[in-house]
C-alpha cells in the first residue's frame, strides 16, 4: 500500500512516517509511506493509495479533493488527538480502513 501523508511544510509529519513503517513492519504490512508539504500534494497524489491531511491543513482538503476523487484514491484529515500523540498505529489503521472501503 502507498500511504501519501501532507503536512505543511512536510516536516511535522516525518515523525509519524517513522512510527507508521515501524508498525508496519512489526504487523508485516507492506507499506510505503512518505510525507509531503502541501505544495507537493497534488504532484505526489497520483502514486498513492490514500491521502491523509494532517489537522492543520484540515481547510485544504476540499481543494484536493476533486482531483483524489477522479483518480479514486480516498482523502481524508488525521484526528488531531491522534497525530498529537504521533500514534503510528493509529495512522496506518485508519489508512488501511480508507484503503478498503474505497475498493
Amino acid at each position: 500500500m502507498k500511504i501519501l501523508l501532507a503536512c505543511s511544510s512536510g516536516m511535522s509529519t516525518s515523525l509519524l512516517v517513522t512510527k507508521m513503517e515501524k508498525y508496519a513492519e512489526q504487523e508485516g504490512i507492506k507499506a510505503t509511506i512518505w510525507a509531503v508539504g502541501q505544495d507537493k500534494v497534488e504532484q505526489e497524489m497520483e502514486n498513492a493509495e490514500v491521502i491523509l491531511l494532517g489537522p492543520q491543513m484540515r481547510f485544504l482538503k476540499s481543494r484536493f479533493e476533486p482531483k483524489a476523487k477522479e483518480l479514486n484514491i480516498p482523502i481524508d484529515v488525521i484526528n488531531p488527538m491522534i497525530y498529537g500523540r504521533c500514534d503510528g498505529k493509529a495512522v496506518l489503521e485508519m489508512a488501511i480502513k480508507l484503503i478498503d472501503n474505497n475498493k
